[in-house]
């Protein structure tokens, strides 16, 4: 479907008004004043919004028109790309939300800071629903965190700001206006998204989308583009969804949302006129799951559900996202429609059946990529997680490349590697990258070596640290 790119007006900071008591011309100081609030803020902003920087194994390129908002860089080996996207802090121990897209499938993420600090993250936990992730890093001191904010007291026309890395040059904020709320870009059956005019690119995912107190009442995700960049059309996940994804998240390790079992659609001006109803409203209910709460509560297949606990909801997805927020193990009382006859159901939520939701949310595990190097050495070679480090004796600040297989009589083998050896050298330059151990070995090979050496931590150790192996090189077949 095409979309035309909309014209951006001028982002106005502020409205001036000349009040005449005793003067003809307004003093400018106001403004002034303002704009420098505005810039102390975003200063003080700023060390809660860092960039993420994945590795991925052949990572699935976007095609439709909706995309997401990470940016792609160079890929520093065969089969393997880099990505770039954002994040913010929200617990000064090193706890950092983004979206799932940005960590999705990556099997090195790395943290930098707005100072420039850079650590290595890891993937605590996420939902491909929700399209958010937690990140974890270790810091030696506390970290500043971002505060949330409250999304659902948004209109359209409040002033936000955007900050993240677009492109991957860089920390950058762009401001703009809430341009429009509860978009439904089908990402999700549980989709209401804050539309923004903002500047979002590929590079903000998983940003910050914060409002003139400095809180966080959205986070960046999605644009829709008819070229590769901001076209004055972005999309945040509103901080209400986010803020109640990440306690879950960070309570339970997966969404754990409140369930009754039913499926549910929204009721249109087609479905009211079938079913003789003066306008349209509600949910109808189009499957009722066996021994569900909403089964157990006499929901049937037609009932139309109009007001959940009170509230009147405006379609299927507010339903949804207020029955997955409610507690397990409250009551809450329907107000169901059926034959033009009302009656007030309770109903008791229960807790997604796990296994059910696994199926629709759990993040895939990552496999990491594997490089085979020159046949002559037989070795097989994959990037440290970062959890791994201390289980292999890894001091603070030490990094290499594990060895996940030797070929049996080859010359690594009868050298006496072994997989769950570390490789932390070659040539006496540091590795952190299959591709690094391969472009050492290459190099030796193009200086007519017949060896090549290597650092080895070995798998098991007779005695503490490291050893230097000197491993034969088929320079023939080179």
């Amino acid at each position: 479907m095409d979309r035309r790119q909309a014209l951006l007006g001028q982002f106005l900071s502020a409205a001036a008004i000349m009040v005449v008591v005793g003067w003809t011309v307004a003093s400018p100081a106001f403004a002034d004043d303002v704009g420098a609030s505005k810039s102390e803020l975003i200063r003080g902003l700023l060390p809660t919004v860092v960039n993420i920087s994945v590795r991925k194994e052949e990572p699935a390129s976007p095609t439709a028109a909706t995309v997401s908002a990470a940016a792609p860089t160079a890929s520093p080996g065969p089969a393997i790309k880099s990505f770039v996207g954002s994040g913010f802090v929200i617990d000064p121990s090193g706890l950092i939300v983004t979206n799932y897209h940005v960590v999705e499938d990556a099997f090195e993420v790395t943290v930098t800071f707005s100072d420039g600090t850079r650590l290595l993250g890891k993937t605590m936990s996420a939902s491909r629903i929700a399209d958010l992730a937690l990140v974890k890093v270790e810091a030696d001191h506390p970290l500043t965190a971002a505060h949330w904010g409250n999304s659902d007291s948004l209109q359209v026309g409040d002033q936000v700001f955007a900050a993240g890395d677009p492109f991957g040059i860089g920390l950058s904020v762009s401001a703009g206006i809430v341009s429009g709320l509860n978009r439904d870009i089908q990402d999700s059956p549980y989709d209401h998204l804050i539309q923004t005019d903002a500047a979002i690119n590929h590079g903000n995912s998983g940003g910050p989308l914060f409002d003139m107190q400095g809180n966080v009442v959205g986070v960046d995700s999605d644009i829709i583009s008819p070229t590769y960049g901001s076209s004055g059309i972005g999309f945040a996940i509103p901080s209400s969804t986010a803020h109640f994804v990440v306690d879950q998240l960070r309570t339970y390790g997966w969404v754990h949302p409140g369930w009754i079992g039913v499926k549910v659609q929204t009721v249109t001006r087609e479905i009211a006129d079938a079913m003789g109803m003066a306008r349209p409203e509600g949910s109808i209910v189009s499957w009722v799951l066996p021994d569900g709460p909403a089964k157990k509560a006499g929901l049937a297949i037609g009932d139309v559900i109009l007001r959940y606990g009170g509230s009147t909801l405006s379609d299927e997805r507010a339903l949804l996202r207020d029955i997955a927020r409610t507690p397990v193990g409250n009551t809450i009382t329907l107000i169901v429609r059926h034959d033009g006859n009302e009656r007030s159901v309770p109903i008791t939520i229960e807790a997604w059946p796990r296994s059910q939701w696994d199926a629709r949310d759990a993040p895939i595990q990552v496999q990491r990529p594997k490089i085979t190097i020159p046949p002559d050495l037989g070795l097989s070679l994959a990037a440290l997680a970062t959890d791994e480090k201390a289980k292999l004796g890894l001091e603070d600040g030490l990094d290499g490349v594990l060895v996940t297989s030797v070929a049996p009589n080859s010359d690594s083998a009868r050298r006496g590697m072994v997989s769950g050896d570390v490789i932390l050298r070659v040539q006496d330059k540091p590795v952190t990258r299959p591709a690094e151990v391969q472009s050492g070995v290459n190099a030796a090979r193009a200086s007519k070596h017949d060896f090549v050496l290597m650092l080895v931590l070995p798998k098991a150790r007779d005695v503490p640290g490291p050893k230097w192996v000197a491993l034969q090189l088929d320079t023939a077949g080179g």
